[in-house]
């Protein structure tokens, strides 16, 4: 029995609802990996999320304005956690000038300029020396910020983000975690415009899953 012609065009258009739909939806084991076991997270009744990142990776200079504007506009149960990976022992240098801006306050202001400044200007912001002339003529004390570089606590906290790059399954940059459960990537997810949009399903998941 042949259907109606409203009938069948419904029934199309449903059909291609669904599949718009199931397209779109976050597959396992190749949009985000689940952790097993998952992380614990340090955010209480707040949703975390952890993004890894590399100064010296392009991708990541692309995704760090859509990053921001995205907590910008996120809800208040929703934190945001910045964490240099640390896949390479080259990457020492550039984890080290995030946690010394970290404790000189100075992350907020200088965050997005070390990603403009080394990608578009050339300055060697990986190397010493040259963050120390960088960041003197950015307003701050470049004996104290030499002094806090090669302190104790930033080496520790260095161990640390080396710890998490291997205990969160970090596989390349940037990555983001959601919730200490999922983990996504712009190569998992085909661009940084996707990856975000990835991390609003994941958030939209880690609540279900936390019953809100």
């Amino acid at each position: 029995m042949m259907l109606p012609r409203n009938a069948l065009a419904a029934l199309l258009l449903t059909l291609a609802a669904a599949l718009a739909q199931a397209q779109s939806a976050p597959q396992l084991g190749r949009n985000y990996i689940r952790l097993d076991p998952p992380q614990a997270v340090s955010s209480g009744d707040r949703i975390e999320v952890i993004e890894f990142f590399y100064y010296g990776c392009p991708v990541c200079y692309e995704l760090e304005p859509k990053l921001s504007r995205w907590f910008f506009n996120a809800p208040g149960s929703i934190t945001l956690r910045r964490v240099p990976a640390l896949s390479s022992d080259n990457w020492d240098n550039f984890a080290k000038l995030f946690y010394t801006l970290e404790a000189m306050g100075q992350v907020s202001r200088l965050h997005w300029p070390v990603y403009d400044n080394f990608h578009f200007d050339g300055v060697k912001l990986n190397e010493e020396q040259a963050m120390a002339a960088w960041v003197s003529r950015n307003g701050l004390d470049k004996q104290k910020f030499i002094d806090t570089y090669r302190s104790p606590d930033i080496q520790a906290k260095l161990g640390r983000a080396r710890d998490m790059t291997q205990s969160y399954e970090i596989r390349g940059v940037p990555s983001i975690v959601v919730d200490g459960k999922f983990v996504t990537s712009a190569r998992m997810t085909g661009g940084t415009s996707e990856l975000m949009q990835m991390v609003d399903q994941l958030v939209d998941l880690a609540r279900k899953e936390r019953g809100k």
